[in-house]
């Protein structure tokens, strides 16, 4: 009895992939989805300061400011160009550079005096987000220049502090790193729920709901076929995905363990197909469908924690969030892909989302047996 029913799965299973194979525009998406859309996504808008225009108007001529101009270089800077101080405002206002660097006369000798001389630098801030972090790499860079050229003289001014920063997992802030495991993340919540559920709408609509009916076959049949062939894709779409584009493409490390990491997408996928069998059976349409996904979706990927930090979450939508396997997901992938934990640091995590993912799956079940009880 067990292996009629395991082998009715299967065939469904298969049924279902040669469906989705047959349906050209949505083969289509998911290619797109895990290739391009995720290539796009992590290199299209960035956070860092890149190519940033910057000019110098040295009143000085000295050497400390000409070791100042020459340390700026690209990929974070262009090379500087000198200008004159009657230019710069000019020059701002045509956009020909976000930066511009203004050293003062006097600015070598004031410095070796034990005086205090000061440096304008004017920022267009129209890129808001570029200028404020580019603001803070030119102060990092003159600070470290003049404290090594004031090394080199008799002037001993020892900070009273030195701080030092050292960046773990991500040394360089790179956010294509970070950008693209997220759209990885948010893709298998995407294209799972969407498979599986425009599977169940487009046999109601197309009569081959009817046909299993009357075939000797049960809802934890129908529903487990759809949950492992769609699985199957959006995993094998996940694997491509991560090694060719991640990997390969963007040149993103892997920190921990592949085969722990594809366990955790299993026992995500399962909620997550769960999800899709429960808003195919309340939808009556695809048109009601696409717009619970937009509610659902959308939201799954505001709380889990990939776009904003859960932290930053009021404290009672943070409990909510707790219950959301999303979040979890999120959670135990930066752990395991970038700081490269193991099963120590995430069964937690493992066990929240096996477990909500067993009970919606359960009440999915009930409601499509409900659904197809209904249509007989």
């Amino acid at each position: 009895m067990i292996l009629a029913s395991l082998m009715n799965i299967f065939w469904l299973g298969i049924k279902e992939i040669r469906s989705l194979m047959s349906d050209t525009v949505m083969v289509l998406f998911v290619v797109y989805a895990f290739t391009l859309a995720i290539y796009v996504q992590a290199t299209g808008t960035s956070s860092e300061v890149n190519n940033a225009s910057i000019a110098f108007v040295d009143e000085d001529h000295s050497a400390l400011s000409q070791e100042l101009f020459n340390a700026f270089y690209p990929p974070r800077f262009k090379y500087p160009e000198l200008v004159d101080a009657s230019v710069v405002q000019e020059a701002m206002d045509r956009g020909l550079y976000m930066f511009v660097v203004s050293l003062p006369p006097r600015f070598e000798l004031d410095l070796r005096a034990g005086r205090n001389p000061a440096i304008q630098v004017s920022i267009d801030a129209t890129a808001m987000q570029q200028a404020g972090i580019g603001a803070g790499y030119i102060r990092n860079i003159i600070t470290d220049r003049v404290s090594s050229f004031l090394e080199r003289t008799d002037l001993a001014s020892p900070p009273p502090i030195q701080i030092v920063v050292r960046r773990l997992f991500n040394p360089n802030a790179e956010s294509s790193w970070f950008k693209s495991v997220v759209a990885i993340i948010n893709q298998i919540s995407l294209l799972t729920v969407i498979l599986t559920g425009a599977a169940v709408i487009r046999e109601r609509e197309h009569g081959t709901l009817e046909h299993l009916l009357v075939m000797p076959l049960t809802a934890f049949e129908i529903a487990m076929a759809k949950v492992w062939a769609n699985s199957l894709v959006i995993l094998i779409a996940t694997a491509a995905s991560l090694f060719l584009i991640v990997q390969w493409a963007l040149k993103v490390p892997f920190a921990g363990s592949f085969t722990l990491w594809f366990v955790g997408v299993l026992l995500y996928l399962f909620f997550a197909t769960a999800l899709g069998i429960f808003l195919g059976t309340i939808s009556r349409s695809m048109a009601q469908f696409a717009l619970l996904i937009i509610l659902v979706i959308v939201v799954l990927m505001l709380l889990s924690g990939g776009s904003t930090p859960v932290e930053s979450q009021p404290r009672w939508l943070q409990a909510l969030t707790y219950f959301l396997p999303a979040r979890h997901f999120v959670s135990f992938s930066q752990v395991i892909i970038y700081r490269g934990g193991g099963l120590s640091a995430v069964w937690q995590e493992f066990l929240m989302v096996a477990g909500v993912g067993l009970a919606f799956f359960v009440y999915s079940l009930a409601l499509f047996r409900k659904s197809i009880a209904a249509s007989k």
